[in-house]
């Protein structure tokens, strides 16, 4: 049986509270658990230290049996320096910041897709601009020289 360690959700609406707690990998969220193993309060400040109550040795156990952590509770895991040297913590920290470099990589992309579009609308409006210019520009200019001239040659 393949275990996992999660955060269950409980408190109220606008008001969570979570539990770290060990669970067979296929069970929902909020089940029934193996084993809780701290608290996460995300309402209190980031330095007060009963924002996050975790019994270190029974997350070492755990991780040393083979419990894979989520990628939120490794983050958390890493951030308190417990189980540095775990692989599958490693592995979940690779896999997010790669993720994160492609989303970053694919918002630059469709910036840089919308920015030549845009580039090459203004460079149509410009051209379309410069040819209504040039057509007014000839509508306008006075009748060739050649034109007037045979027209005194007639009167003469």
């Amino acid at each position: 049986m393949s275990t996992k360690i999660r955060l269950q959700r409980g408190g109220t609406t606008n008001r969570p509270f979570y539990r770290f707690i060990v669970t067979p990998e296929t069970s929902p969220r909020d089940c029934k658990f193996i084993e809780k193993i701290g608290t996460f309060d995300p309402l209190l400040p980031k330095t007060d230290p009963a924002r996050i109550k975790l019994d270190k040795e029974r997350v070492a156990y755990w991780l040393s049996v083979g419990a894979v952590p989520t990628e939120r509770v490794a983050m958390i895991i890493s951030n308190l320096g417990i189980a540095n040297d775990n692989t599958a913590i490693k592995k979940i920290l690779k896999r997010r910041e790669k993720s994160i470099k492609d989303r970053q990589a694919a918002i630059e992309a469709k910036k840089a897709a919308e920015a030549a579009v845009k580039a090459k609308e203004e460079a149509d409006a410009k051209a379309e601009a410069d040819k209504v210019a040039a057509e007014k520009a000839a509508a306008e200019a006075p009748a060739p020289a050649a034109e007037t001239a045979p027209a005194e040659e007639a009167k003469a």
